[in-house]
């Protein structure tokens, strides 16, 4: 289980105990104007096929953690109850998504969104004047 937080317009996950070992990292941090979408999602870690380990562990039913390379990108997992998971899609990351076990999903998800939902608007492109 990772302890997920947003503070100064970023997410910030860090790992805990031996999640630390088996994902190889400690803490991610991601601007929230990389966040694309958080959703829960107990189906996404039960796939058998996960993609390539790059690193990371699997042992089915006990834990999926650390870096995969699936369809084309990098996914983050540090899962152990699936019921208990989210994903959290990101754009111009190193990891294309993270798929997270937290304490609440529910409450994690609510909280994401409505962080999301505060970001300031991206600014409007530029119009060239014709005339």
């Amino acid at each position: 289980m990772v302890n997920l937080t947003i503070e100064n317009g970023a997410l910030h996950v860090e790992m805990h105990g031996a999640d630390k070992l088996w994902t190889l990292r400690s803490r991610i941090d991601i601007p929230l104007a990389n966040v694309r979408s958080i959703r829960r999602d107990t189906e996404g870690v039960a796939r058998w096929w996960s993609g390539l380990r790059v690193p990371g562990v699997q042992i089915p039913g006990l834990i999926k953690a650390g870096t995969y390379y699936q369809d084309g990108g990098l996914v983050f997992f540090d899962v152990h109850d699936p019921a208990r998971t989210v994903t959290i899609e990101l754009h111009d990351e190193r990891y294309r998504e993270l798929v997270l076990e937290v304490g609440d999903p529910d409450r994690v998800v609510a909280e994401v969104r409505s962080a999301l939902d505060q970001r300031a608007p991206a600014p409007a492109p530029a119009v060239a004047a014709v005339g």
